[in-house]
C-alpha cells in the first residue's frame, strides 16, 4: 500500500508518532487510496515552526516576484488537470468532469492572484497639514493556518492559500482527512513551483489537529471552510486569542422559480444546483420555492428528469452523480428522509440507498425530492449536504422572498423570472452573500468575492480583489518634512 507523509519545510515527513489512517474510496470502499501521516501535536509544532521562520524572508521578498511563483502554480495544475482530477474523483467521489472544473478553478485562483501581486495597492490622502504626506500600505501577516472541507479539494484551498502566500504570509494546511491525497498533490504542485521551504507546508490527519493549529500562538491568521457548528466553536476560540479567522460555513440556499420564467432553463438550473456533487456544496440549491401557478407542473417536469440522473462512479463515462464522502453522511441521508416523512411532507421520489449492483459498493443515495415542504419543517431549515431537495410552494413574489430568507443561513441564492422588476427587487431583498439571475445557486468564478450572510460567514469575503482583506494588515505612514513639529489637531485649528 502507497504511504503518504507530512510535508514541512519543503520535506516529506512522516507522523513523530509514526501513526496512519487509511483513505477509502467512497464509490469503492474495497479500494484503498493509501495510508496517510496522521498528525499530533509536535507536527503542528514543526510545520508551524518552519512557516514562521520562512515568514522573515518571504514577507521581504517583493510582491511581483512572489507572483511569479504563483504563476508557475497554475501553470503546473493545468499541465496536471486531467491527472488530479482523476485521482480527487477516486478520493471524494464526484465525476471527472467535475473535478476537472475544481483544478481550473484553482488555475484561475493561481493567475487572479499572481496578478494581484502588482496591484496591492495602498491608499495615500492629502494631510491636514502644510509640508507633510499621508500614506497606506498593506503587510502580511504571519504565518496562516488553512483548514478545509472535503467538496472541493483543490479550488476551496487555493482560494486561501494562493492569495495568503501572494501577500507575504507562510502557510500550514490541513486537509480534510477525506481528502488528504488531494493535500499532497498540492504540495507537489507547490514543491515543483519552486517555493522556499517553510512557505508552504501540509499536515495530514483527522479534526482535532485542526483545533491545534487554531490554538497554536504562532499561527496569526485562520481560514476555515466547513460546518457552521465547527466554525463558530473556532471563532470563539479566535475572539479569545484576539486572533483573525475567516469563516465560510454552511449554507440552505434558495431557488426561487416564477410562473413567467423559462421552466426548461430553471429545470436544468435546479437539477445541477441541486445533484452536483452530489448536492455535497455549500452552495447547493437545497431549497425550490415554485409559484403557485407552475408549482404541480414543474415538480412533475423536475421528478421526471431527476428519475434519469445517472448514479456510480465518478471515473465512469456517462456518470451524473456520484457517491456521499462517507458512510455517516449515507446515514445522515436516511435519517433527513425518515425527519421529512415525519413532519408531513411529500416524497416525489428516492429516500434511500442505492444497492443495485456495483453501487452497493459504494455510498450512494439516490436523488431525493420532497414537497410540499414548508418552513417549519428541519428539512426546510437544516444544511443536509446530500442529494435531497425540499420543494416549497410560493403564493406571490413577495412570499417567495420570505420563504427564500427564512432560515438561519445566507450563502448562495437564484430567481428564475422575465420579470426585470422582480429580479431586481430580489437583488434587493434577498439575504445572501451571492445571488443569481435565471441560473442555479452554484456556479461562482475565482475573481469575484465569494462568501455569505447571517450562519454563513463573518463578514469576510474570499475570491476576488476583497480575499487580499483577510490576508494583509494596513500600514499607516505619515511623512513630515515641515522641519518643525506640527501636532495634528492643534496646531492647524
Amino acid at each position: 500500500m502507497e504511504k503518504f507523509n507530512n510535508y514541512i519545510n519543503g520535506k516529506w515527513i512522516p507522523a513523530r508518532s509514526g501513526k496512519t489512517f487509511l483513505n477509502i474510496n467512497p464509490a469503492n470502499t474495497s479500494d484503498i487510496i493509501g495510508e496517510f501521516a496522521l498528525s499530533e501535536q509536535e507536527d503542528v509544532n514543526d510545520a508551524v515552526r518552519a512557516a514562521k521562520i520562512a515568514f522573515e524572508k518571504w514577507r521581504r521578498t517583493p510582491a511581483p516576484k512572489r507572483g511569479d511563483y504563483i504563476r508557475k502554480v497554475g501553470d503546473i495544475f493545468t499541465r496536471r488537470k486531467d491527472e488530479i482530477a482523476r485521482a480527487m474523483t477516486r478520493e471524494m467521489g464526484k465525476p471527472v468532469f467535475e473535478t476537472k472544473g475544481d483544478i481550473q478553478e484553482a488555475i484561475d485562483t493561481a493567475y487572479y492572484s499572481a496578478t494581484e501581486t502588482r496591484r496591492l495597492f495602498g491608499y495615500n490622502a492629502p494631510s491636514e497639514l502644510y509640508n507633510k504626506m499621508n500614506l497606506s500600505f498593506r503587510v502580511p501577516i504571519g504565518v496562516v493556518g488553512v483548514i478545509t472541507a472535503f467538496n472541493f479539494p483543490i479550488a476551496v484551498p487555493s482560494w486561501k492559500i494562493l492569495p495568503a502566500i501572494a501577500s507575504g504570509n507562510t502557510v500550514v494546511f490541513k486537509p480534510s482527512k477525506d481528502v488528504p491525497h488531494a493535500g499532497v498533490m498540492f504540495a507537489e504542485v507547490m514543491e515543483e513551483a519552486g517555493l522556499p521551504p517553510g512557505v508552504f507546508n501540509v499536515l495530514l490527519g483527522k479534526g482535532a489537529m485542526g483545533n491545534m493549529l487554531v490554538e497554536h500562538p504562532d499561527v496569526k491568521v485562520i481560514g476555515f471552510t466547513g460546518s457552521t457548528e465547527i466554525g463558530c466553536k473556532l471563532g470563539e476560540i479566535c475572539g479569545r486569542l484576539n486572533k483573525r479567522i475567516s469563516l465560510e460555513m454552511g449554507g440552505k440556499n434558495p431557488q426561487i422559480v416564477m410562473d413567467d420564467a423559462n421552466l426548461e432553463l430553471a429545470l436544468e438550473g435546479v437539477l445541477w444546483g441541486a445533484f452536483g456533487t452530489t448536492g455535497q456544496r455549500c452552495t447547493a440549491t437545497s431549497r425550490l420555492i415554485l409559484h403557485k401557478n407552475i408549482y404541480d407542473k414543474f415538480i412533475e417536469m423536475l421528478a421526471e428528469k431527476a428519475s434519469k440522473l445517472r448514479l456510480g462512479e465518478g471515473l465512469k463515462e456517462g456518470t451524473d452523480v456520484g457517491p456521499v464522502i462517507h458512510e455517516a453522511q449515507l446515514k445522515t441521508c436516511e435519517d433527513y428522509v425518515r425527519i421529512g416523512l415525519e413532519e408531513g411532507a411529500r416524497l416525489v421520489i428516492g429516500g434511500k440507498r442505492a444497492m443495485d449492483g456495483e453501487l452497493a459498493k459504494g455510498y450512494f443515495f439516490e436523488p431525493t425530492i420532497f414537497a410540499d415542504v414548508t418552513k417549519d419543517m428541519r428539512i426546510f431549515k437544516e444544511e443536509i449536504f446530500g442529494p435531497i431537495l425540499s420543494v416549497s410552494k410560493a403564493e406571490s413574489f413577495e412570499h417567495a422572498i420570505e420563504l427564500a430568507n427564512a432560515v438561519e443561513y445566507g450563502l448562495s441564492s437564484s430567481i428564475y423570472t422575465k420579470n426585470v422588476n422582480q429580479a431586481f427587487a430580489a437583488i434587493n431583498e434577498i439575504e445572501a452573500g451571492i445571488t443569481y439571475i435565471n441560473a442555479p445557486t452554484i456556479g461562482a468564478e475565482a475573481h469575484m468575492p465569494f462568501g455569505g450572510v447571517k450562519g454563513t460567514g463573518n463578514g469576510h469575503r474570499e475570491g476576488g480583489w476583497t480575499v487580499f482583506d483577510i490576508f494583509t494588515e494596513w500600514k499607516t505612514v505619515y511623512v513630515d518634512y515641515s522641519d518643525k513639529l506640527q501636532r495634528a489637531q492643534i496646531d492647524n485649528y
